[in-house]
């Protein structure tokens, strides 16, 4: 006996601008929970170091409660930029995680202050 299984077509992949948001929206609606599970655990084995709770139960790499908090902002950082996508806006990531390597300060105009008190320092 032969049984076939019929499923239903999901959403095709669009290949225009602003493609698949809904899977941005979705992705960054489930790394919250994740991140909250990660500040948890962080803050637990940092309530062990200092003997408030008992004993941390993971050993390891990820016993230290500095991994914890570094992976729960990096996931709450990247469920951010991902809703705030899947909500129709754009994909930037934040100033503060931008780098800007060689790129030249602009001139000073000739009018600006900062030129006129240092003429006036000559």
């Amino acid at each position: 006996m032969m049984v076939r299984i019929h499923f239903r077509q999901g959403h095709r992949l669009r290949k225009t601008t602003g493609k698949n948001r809904r899977l941005a929206s979705e992705s960054g609606a489930l790394l919250v929970p994740v991140a909250l599970m990660a500040y948890v655990l962080g803050f637990w084995r940092l309530a062990s170091d200092l003997g408030i709770t008992g004993e941390f139960a993971i050993r390891g790499l990820f016993s230290h409660w500095q991994i914890w908090i570094v992976t729960a902002v990096t996931l709450q950082g990247t469920a951010s930029v991902l809703t705030r996508y899947g909500r129709g806006g754009e994909f930037h990531l934040p100033r503060a995680l931008t780098f800007h390597f060689g790129t030249a300060r602009p001139p000073a105009q000739t009018g600006s202050p900062s030129n006129a008190r240092s003429a006036k320092a000559s």
